[in-house]
C-alpha cells in the first residue's frame, strides 16, 4: 500500500534501537526524510548510515537527550516543520513504589510524560497551519493493564494519554492526528535485558525464560518490532486522517477484553 506520506519529514525519538527504529525504517520506507535521536553517536550513526541504505532516503542522526531544552532544540533545529512527530522514550525501570522519591517520581513524568507535551506544543502549530500532521506516541501496555512495580511508567504515560486526549479533539479538524501505539511484549534488546534477568533470579537459562514468558501471551511468541513500524506508519499515512486519540493496543492478545 501507498501510504501517501512520501516526501515528508518525520522526527522519530529514541530510535537508535529497538521499536523507534522499526518505526524511523517503516517511515523511511514509506518515503520520509527522517531524523532519528539518541544518546550514543555510534549506534546512531550506524542505525542512520543502514537504514539510508535500506530505503534510499535522507536520515539525519542527531544525538541528543530529548529530555532536555537542548535536546529538543537539535532535533528542531534540524527539522523545524516535521509534518510528523513520534515520541518515543525509555520508562525507569521497575521499583516498588515504597521506594521511589520525590525526586525520581519528578524525573519519571518529565521523561514520559512532560517530554512528549514540549515536543507537541513546539510542533503543533504548523502543522495545523499545512492542514497536515500526524503524532503518534509510544506508551505501554501498562496503560491499560498496570504491573505492580512499573507504577510510575504507567502513572506518567496514563498522564500522557488522558491530556492528549482533549487536545487531540481540538486540532482533527486541520488533518492533525495525535494517537499512542501501545506495547506489549516485542524481541527487543531491552525485553532480553529483563528476560535475562528473570533467568539468572530463577536460575533457569535465558531461552528457558523467554519461551516461559512467550506461553502466557495468547499468540505464543513476542511481537516484532517491524509488525510494531508497519502500525505506526499506518497512523502516520494519509489514510488515518480519520482516526485520532485512539489508543492502540499492540500485545498478542494479553489484555483480556473487549474494549
Amino acid at each position: 500500500m501507498d501510504l501517501g506520506i512520501a516526501g515528508r519529514k518525520a522526527i522519530v525519538c529514541a530510535s537508535s534501537r529497538g521499536l523507534g527504529k522499526a518505526c524511523a525504517r517503516a517511515l523511511a520506507e514509506a518515503g520520509c526524510e527522517v531524523v532519528i535521536n539518541g544518546r550514543d553517536q555510534k549506534k546512531l550513526d550506524a542505525a542512520a548510515a543502514e537504514l539510508a541504505n535500506i530505503a534510499g532516503v535522507k536520515v539525519i542522526p542527531i544525538a541528543a537527550d530529548v529530555s532536555t531544552p537542548e535536546g529538543q532544540k537539535a532535533l528542531l533545529a534540524a527539522c523545524p516543520a516535521p509534518d510528523i512527530l513520534v515520541n518515543n522514550n525509555g520508562g525507569p525501570p521497575p521499583r516498588d513504589f515504597r521506594e521511589l522519591t520525590r525526586q525520581q517520581m519528578i524525573d519519571g513524568v518529565v521523561a514520559n510524560m512532560v517530554v512528549a507535551i514540549e515536543l507537541i506544543q513546539k510542533v503543533i502549530g504548523p502543522m495545523t497551519e499545512r492542514k497536515f500532521g500526524r503524532i503518534v506516541n509510544i506508551t505501554s501496555g501498562s496503560v491499560k493493564m498496570p504491573l505492580a512495580g512499573l507504577d510510575l511508567s504507567s502513572g506518567a504515560r496514563a498522564g500522557l494519554t488522558a491530556f492528549l486526549a482533549g487536545v487531540s479533539r481540538t486540532v482533527a479538524d486541520k488533518n492533525v492526528t495525535i494517537n499512542n501505539i501501545l506495547p506489549g511484549a516485542f524481541d527487543t534488546d531491552r525485553l532480553r535485558s529483563v528476560l535475562s534477568k528473570t533467568a539468572e533470579q530463577k536460575g533457569v537459562s535465558a531461552d528457558e525464560a523467554a519461551a516461559a514468558r512467550a506461553a502466557t501471551i495468547p499468540a505464543k511468541r513476542f511481537g516484532q518490532p517491524d509488525e510494531f513500524g508497519a502500525a505506526c506508519a499506518f497512523l502516520c499515512s494519509s489514510h488515518a486522517g480519520y482516526i485520532t486519540g485512539q489508543n492502540l493496543l499492540i500485545d498478542g492478545g494479553v489484555f483480556n477484553g473487549a474494549f
